[in-house]
């Protein structure tokens, strides 16, 4: 018996010894498992971190930069070019010229976010954007969009706001072609058609690209130049809206006043300004708020915004004073007005370039702007015989097409610019040359004359068959405030 139990006992306590070693073993794994898994959690934790951190967040001061610029194109628009026209046309008309500007404002802003951010602002065609953003559908306080910098974003809200207020003052400019004798309901159905056919289009074609973080090597530079605005793929150059806003709005206007047709007693009665004091305190406005215009357009609070910045104080202060000094010696004196006219002049002509340019081109092209554009609102006025109301053309298109062109001498670096970015390399003052650059120039201008001038000639027309372009005779001696607004400007 006692032989049989020995070897029994043996085997079972070889067994709990094999259990023993069999539980650590076990153990050992699931704690080799179990930090595997640990080390695994932590990496992809790592790589969440690290793709947060890499992630472009907006810079606190761009943002309220592009802001503050936003509020300054508004204060330009509204009241600045509202008091600038509606000191410019007779005191039966203020209130109307007032009301237009305004209200064409109003009706652009919301027009904007419903369908013309989505149409200017997304990859579509070389002409036009999608319907993918129609009232800014995806678009929230998270969406971001891109600079001119790599790894720099901005809130896309602030970048809708921004060039929806460029969309909006670019067709109220239109106005004053025809001031003083149009109807407030066809100045309307004009801007929506006009708006949607010609401001879109062009918008998408010189400023559309998907921005530099986008732009890795050659191959993805020829994916993007692809996917770009017409314009912009040609390397057309125009910092803050030369062909977008002057050129394409005066072309317009032009158009407008040939077939609107001239005012009742045009060359025979007085048409004088009724207030040069407002049209002053507009003008003055119209400066200060171009520098949101201007140095908002780079989108960043950096050395290009202040180059933009100083060059729109230097071009405006050059063309005012070239305006009056060809002013006195044509007929000896310079006038307030002229003035006025001048720093126009020079903020328009100095828009497209006031980012590419040095000082020193800055101050040709105001000099320039001033006697230029005083010949454009007399020699080229009578040439043309429209009785452009005023001077939209003259001082827009004039000044507008003069700094698109010189936009490609004077951004040259032996001139003082700065040449173009290379975002393959990532380094800026690259030039291909001074007749190449002016060439692509010269074919921004001409695009966006040919676009504006058969979308203005085309919407005019509809309008005119629908609901009639012109007021009466009779309405418009009696003044356009008391016929089309039943109110007046003055009450004595």
């Amino acid at each position: 018996m006692r032989k049989l139990l020995l070897p029994l006992l043996a085997g079972l306590a070889g067994l709990g010894v094999a259990s023993g070693v069999l539980a650590q073993d076990t153990a050992a794994v699931a704690a080799q498992a179990a930090s595997s898994v640990a080390q695994a959690a932590s990496g992809v934790a790592e790589a969440a971190s690290a793709a947060a951190a890499a992630a472009p967040v907006p810079n606190k001061g761009d943002t309220a930069f592009l802001m503050i610029s936003t509020a300054l194109v508004i204060l330009m628009t509204i009241p600045g070019l509202a008091l600038f026209y509606g000191g410019l046309v007779r005191s039966k008309n203020m209130l109307s010229v007032l009301m237009q500007v305004f209200m064409v404002f109003a009706l652009i802003s919301v027009l904007w976010v419903v369908y013309g951010y989505s149409a200017a602002f997304t990859a579509g065609n070389p002409f036009i954007g999608t319907l993918d953003k129609l009232f800014l559908k995806g678009v929230t306080p998270e969406s971001v969009g891109a600079t001119f910098s790599k790894g720099v974003v901005l809130p896309e809200l602030s970048f809708v706001s921004f060039q929806g207020a460029f969309a909006a003052i670019t067709v109220a400019l239109i106005v004053g072609a025809f001031a003083e004798r149009i109807k407030f309901s066809a100045v309307l159905a004009f801007s929506v058609l006009w708006f949607t056919f010609s401001y879109l289009p062009v918008a998408h074609m010189v400023w559309y690209w998907d921005g530099p973080d986008a732009i890795t090597s050659e191959e993805t530079l020829a994916a993007v130049t692809n996917n770009a605005g017409w314009l912009w793929a040609k390397g057309a150059l125009d910092f803050a809206g030369g062909t977008v806003v002057h050129i394409n709005a005066a072309v317009a206007g032009l158009v407008g006043a040939i077939m609107v047709g001239k005012r009742v007693g045009y060359g025979r009665e007085s048409m004088a300004p009724h207030s040069l004091t407002l049209t002053m305190v507009g003008a003055s406005l119209l400066w200060v708020g171009w520098f949101g215009f201007n140095a908002g357009s780079n989108l960043e609070a950096n050395g290009t915004a202040a180059l933009a910045f100083i060059n729109t104080v230097v071009a405006t202060a050059a063309a005012a004073l070239s305006w009056c000094a060809g002013e006195a010696l044509m007929r000896g004196k310079a006038s307030m007005l002229g003035a006025a006219s001048g720093a126009v002049a020079g903020l328009v002509a100095i828009t497209p370039a006031c980012g590419f340019v040095g000082v020193g081109g800055a101050l040709v092209m105001g000099l320039l702007a001033g006697f230029v554009c005083l010949w454009g609102v007399n020699g080229l006025k009578r040439m043309l015989g429209a009785d452009d109301s005023l001077d939209v053309f003259g001082v827009h298109g004039v000044g507008g097409i003069l700094g698109a062109l010189l936009t490609g001498v004077f951004a040259s670096p032996d001139l003082g610019g700065t040449g173009i970015c290379n975002y393959v390399s990532d380094k800026c003052g690259e030039w291909g040359g001074i007749g190449a650059q002016v060439w692509v120039q010269a074919q921004a201008v001409g695009t966006t004359i040919v676009w504006s001038a058969v979308v203005a000639f085309i919407a005019y027309k509809l309008v005119d068959l629908v609901i009639g372009l012109r007021v009466s005779e009779e309405e418009e001696r009696e003044g356009l405030d008391i016929t089309s607004h039943g109110e007046t400007a003055y009450n004595r």
